[in-house]
């Protein structure tokens, strides 16, 4: 028959937590060998309820998958078997058996429910086969209430354990994705140009649907700490660990897409680059990171989401300035003859002259001011530029260095 309970050893290796420590030393000596006879038995009806009752282990033409099964229900039992013979045994070698059980189930894609709802069913129907038991006169009944705290305590160690591995193989699987996902977002803005083949191989390993167009989308995070990133759709590329932050925005063009950027960067500032096609995502780069550069000078908007596409002309004129000032320089000289702020003043009717067609009442309306103070304004010119004034390619060249001079914040 059952002997009374052991006595604790003098050393003990890593184990358990001591309230399982101090359950499973509680229970009666030899009560392991008592059941032994009896598990073989039980495991066969646990894997049966378990095949039957989760869908995601039930797999009749699977034999290997059957037998996985089958193991990991004798490892859970052998184990506890094992804690009920030596209760200061290391528990270290049992929680790595269950880490790997839950990289396991991490790896087959299944979420973890599966496993912790077949370690449920499998105490439940252990624990109806030992009431059983003891109802049969087996067991002593005494037994029964330190057995059921020992055996769902070993079930919520199990789990922990399981748990554990799972969330390690789960950050691992997502560590290497995003890995993937920035060589992508690499591939797709880098020069010289990839080519399709090479993008379409790379985006199936990251598990990225590969768009027919896309535009490149750069954030300035740099006030944000990191935990505040942005929480982007799967279908977005992103990488926020540079400043600016790149994304790759596919199929941009969709309605609402730049919408929907808006809203997840909540108020960040950012610069949408053109609609191109997939292996020119490095021009649609760059004209995104010009026109945030711009945004952050004071030249375009400062907040919210700009829009290369909205701001073409100013791109233009900004991506060479030193050339723009040149211009600025040979058509633009006669202005310096003229005291400030008188020559800002007759800089900006100008400006707007041009712009306007050379109608002087549109100019007035333009400036909100007297139509006579505009052809008092025009006669000036006349005189400080002559003939230059009306020669249409000095016109053209003047309109541009004007255009520039008047969007720089210093201006």
């Amino acid at each position: 028959m059952v002997n009374g309970s052991r006595q604790p050893a003098d050393e003990t290796a890593d184990t358990a937590s001591p309230e399982a420590l101090a359950t499973f030393r509680s229970l009666p000596a030899g009560l392991h060998d008592h059941l032994r006879p009896f598990f073989r038995e039980i495991a066969n009806e646990v894997v049966q309820a378990i095949r039957k009752e989760i869908h995601e282990y039930h797999r009749p033409r699977d034999d290997t998958y059957s037998h996985v099964v089958h193991r990991g229900v004798e490892q859970a039992l052998g184990g506890f078997l094992a804690r009920m013979a030596e209760p200061d045994t290391d528990w270290e070698k049992v929680k790595a058996t269950y880490h790997r059980i839950g990289r396991g189930e991490a790896d087959e894609g299944r979420s973890l429910d599966s496993f912790q709802a077949a370690l449920r069913l499998g105490a439940r129907v252990t624990w109806r086969r030992i009431n059983a038991l003891v109802d049969a006169e087996v067991l002593p009944r005494h037994v029964l209430a330190t057995f059921g705290e020992a055996l769902f305590l070993h079930l919520d160690e199990m789990a922990a354990a399981t748990t554990i591995g799972y969330t390690e193989a789960r950050l691992h699987a997502a560590g290497e994705l995003q890995l993937r996902r920035t060589r992508l977002i690499d591939l797709l803005t880098g020069e010289p140009a990839a080519s399709v083949e090479a993008i379409t191989d790379l985006a199936h390993i990251a598990q990225w649907p590969v768009p027919r167009e896309l535009a490149v989308v750069v954030v300035d995070h740099a006030r944000i700490p990191d935990s505040a990133r942005p929480i982007l759709p799967p279908e977005f590329l992103a990488c926020f660990d540079a400043q600016p932050g790149v994304m790759v925005l596919p199929d941009p063009d969709r309605p609402g897409r730049v919408r929907a950027i808006g809203a997840v960067l909540n108020g960040l500032r950012a610069a949408v680059g053109p609609t191109v096609a997939l292996d020119e995502g490095a021009r649609s780069l760059r004209w995104a990171l010009d026109a945030l550069s711009l945004s952050q000078r004071g030249v375009l908007p400062g907040t919210g989401v700009i829009r290369c596409t909205d701001h073409l002309a100013t791109l233009l004129l900004f991506r060479d300035e030193a050339l723009v000032d040149a211009i600025a320089r040979r058509r633009l000289w006669p202005l310096d003859q003229v005291r400030s702020p008188q020559r800002e003043r007759l800089a900006e009717t100008l400006l707007c002259w041009l712009q306007c067609g050379h109608n002087a009442s549109e100019v007035a309306e333009q400036l909100a001011v007297h139509p006579q103070t505009v052809r008092y304004r025009l006669r000036q010119l006349d005189e400080v530029f002559g003939d230059r004034l009306h020669n249409p390619a000095a016109q053209f060249e003047m309109q541009l260095a004007l255009r520039a001079m008047s969007l720089r914040p210093a201006a």
